[in-house]
């Protein structure tokens, strides 16, 4: 078999992988915002009216928060690890630092957000329990993961 008729039979191969490692990230998160509606919503006890209101929104800066995470923190993950950091130029790392810095307020400012639409619909008691539940939900994800890896 020469290597005409190997190279694209090879692409084929790798990019058929590809594409099942981006669906089964897409099953995976569907399968996680799932349970996040699940538990959010015994969580916060949400009226059929407070739910209809609320589930746009809090899609909506999850969706959002998802970005700046991982979309503007990316580009400085890989620079992190301690061969990278130790070779890093003082430039280099107040570059980084600033990207981090503006992440950070980003996220900040989308909570912020987040807190000012949904007084509009939600007592603050529930409000301040929804940032309870995305701890403990987190945290549950957190140990299934380490169980599941042991």
């Amino acid at each position: 078999m020469n290597i005409k008729t190997l190279l694209p039979i090879l692409l084929f191969f790798v990019s058929f992988t590809f594409f099942g490692q981006v669906e089964r990230m897409k099953e995976k998160k569907e399968q996680i915002k799932a349970l996040k509606v699940a538990f959010f919503t015994t969580e916060l006890d949400l009226t059929s009216n407070e739910a209809e209101r609320f589930w746009p929104i809090y899609n909506t800066y999850d969706d959002k928060q998802f970005e700046i995470r991982h979309k503007k923190m990316k580009a400085f993950v890989h620079k992190m690890d301690d061969n990278a950091l130790d070779k890093m130029s003082e430039k280099e790392a107040s570059t980084l630092l600033s990207l981090l810095s503006s992440s950070e307020e980003d996220l900040f400012l989308l909570r912020k957000k987040l807190n000012n639409d949904l007084k509009e619909i939600l007592p603050s008691v529930k409000i301040i329990k929804l940032k309870k539940a995305e701890d403990n939900f987190n945290r549950k994800l957190l140990h299934q993961y380490r169980d599941k890896h042991k």
